[in-house]
């Protein structure tokens, strides 16, 4: 949908502009062999990660699917258990697929400018190509090769060949970012199209289908503010002696001693019967105790 298109654009851009900022205020090649490709890497697959678990967090199917779905499998028949493993692959890559627009944005925004994987891999290129230092160990060669994301540590005679290994990684690194932008965007439109091959709705019915659960879920989030506000509404009455907001209020309850400690503290969600649960102490006490107590009435003017 429209919403769907729009927060990953957003969600794009913005990990652009990170990206951006980040390599500015934050990347700094080490130039010593054998850290240049751990400092790299690090900062090419770390945030990409940290990417990826946020967006898995901040998606609400993740939690509506692992949330308390523990105890309904163990009462889901055999046959139908096949077709929820199926809606759960399919809800699952459904959430992977929300998820990884912000890693790959940053894989590919980061290997398209090509610092990170220049400072990764240039202790690796087979510097006598260039015609450079031919007569060095291996080890020297590669501590030359390492300094080369680092222009004031290099050599004036070996400044050209760094200019050209230079060139030649920032080539494979921009290459490499744009076949991944292509293999994303191709595997999405394979996706759509697959998912809309095996649809079993016309193109209109699918519209209004799409269009009913927004509506549905609007409805349902603005009846549970309510509900949920009307139940708890009923229980500080309890406690309280009035109702919240009212302009008349007649007279108060002062809880005792007892009733503030049972309310306090930390509780659970706590399981009443096989279908019903309190959800605060507050909840509980309402349900347990009698509203008695000492009233005080409250003088009008």
């Amino acid at each position: 949908g429209k919403e769907v298109v729009i927060a990953n654009a957003i969600i794009a851009i913005l990990t652009i502009g990170g990206q951006q900022l980040f390599s500015f205020f934050t990347f700094s090649c080490p130039c010593h062999v054998g850290q240049n490709l751990i400092y790299g890497l690090a900062f090419l697959g770390v945030p990409a990660l940290i990417l990826l678990i946020v967006g898995y967090a901040l998606n609400n199917q993740t939690w509506r699917l692992v949330t308390g779905k523990r105890s309904h499998f163990e009462k889901v028949t055999s046959p139908n258990r096949l077709l929820k493993c199926k809606l759960v692959c399919f809800v699952l890559c459904s959430i992977t697929g929300r998820a990884l627009v912000a890693p790959v944005t940053w894989l590919a925004v980061t290997l398209i400018n090509g610092s990170y994987y220049i400072c990764a891999v240039s202790e690796y290129v087979p510097l006598y190509y260039y015609g450079a230092a031919p007569n060095v160990t291996a080890s020297e060669r590669s501590r030359i090769l390492a300094t080369f994301p680092c222009s004031q540590l290099v050599p004036p005679e070996l400044t050209r060949a760094r200019d050209e290994v230079i060139l030649l990684l920032r080539y494979q690194s921009q290459v490499a970012g744009w076949l991944l932008i292509a293999v994303v965007v191709i595997t999405v439109f394979l996706s759509y199209c697959l998912a809309s091959c095996f649809s079993p709705l016309s193109f209109l019915h699918f519209r209004y289908w799409s269009s009913y659960v927004h509506n549905e879920q609007e409805l349902f989030d603005e009846a549970t503010e309510q509900h949920s506000r009307l139940y708890a509404m009923q229980h500080v009455k309890k406690f309280f002696g009035f109702v919240p907001g009212s302009e008349n209020v007649k007279e108060i309850r002062i809880p005792s001693l007892r009733e503030w400690q049972a309310i306090s503290g930390l509780a659970f969600l706590k399981r009443v019967d096989e279908e019903h649960y309190d959800y605060s102490l507050l909840h509980d006490w309402a349900l347990k105790e009698r509203a008695n107590g000492k009233y005080l009435r409250i003088n009008e003017d």
